[in-house]
């Protein structure tokens, strides 16, 4: 399942952030890649030293598990260290999967969260390769996209401008992608049915069921 998210990032921590990034080193992005991304990856990062890495990352940690539906798609057991980082112009991220371990933690759910108007730059779409064929992703700032780490994806070329996003993985609480769809559906479903009709022996019939599913297969 990939899923876009509507400002996750509201403006006044998008400005915040953007002022704290501003004065801030970045560095060449394949420190972080794996030996077979390293070949294809050209952006700039920031750096892991610079002191406003730590107060960037709570800004974006404390949004992401403050939003309802980010938590209803990913159900997070963990999250990686944030990487912020910057296409300038000629820069691109050719197609590759992301590693199965950020450390010791297993990629589950891949996000790119947007923090830039996208059309302050030309380029630099987030393009997914799918069984029905590609299909690019250039999103409002403030909004992000979440989608399985198995998934082969790159970013086309910035010609013009500068593209800054912050991204990350997640280790979900349920492993399968099938099942986490499963979940989410369900809950939207039962979420709708008591906005509409209150408690209900039918939205106790769906609560038991998610509940348990939610039981059965979480870890």
């Amino acid at each position: 399942m990939i899923i876009c998210i509507q400002q996750v990032l509201p403006l006044a921590q998008r400005n915040e952030l953007r002022q704290l990034l501003s004065g801030s080193r970045f560095i060449d992005g394949k420190a972080t890649a794996g030996w077979h991304a390293r070949e294809v990856k050209n952006n700039v990062q920031l750096s892991a030293d610079e002191s406003s890495l730590g107060t960037a990352t709570a800004i974006v940690s404390k949004a992401l598990m403050g939003h309802e539906l980010f938590r209803m798609a990913a159900r997070p057991k963990a999250l990686s260290p944030i990487l912020f980082s910057k296409y300038l112009q000629g820069m691109h991220y050719g197609t590759h999967v992301d590693d199965a371990f950020m450390g010791e933690m297993r990629s589950d759910l891949s996000y790119t969260l947007f923090l830039n108007d996208p059309a302050s730059y030309e380029g630099g779409e987030l393009v997914m390769d799918q069984a029905v064929g590609e299909q690019a992703f250039k999103l409002e700032a403030g909004d992000l996209i979440l989608y399985p780490s198995t998934t082969l994806h790159r970013v086309e070329m910035v010609s013009s401008g500068e593209r800054m996003a912050a991204v990350g993985w997640i280790q979900s609480r349920i492993r399968s992608n099938e099942q986490r769809e499963l979940l989410f559906d369900l809950e939207s479903a039962r979420l709708s049915l008591y906005a509409r009709e209150g408690k209900s022996a039918e939205f106790d019939l769906l609560s038991k069921s998610f509940s348990n599913l939610l039981r059965m297969w979480g870890e």
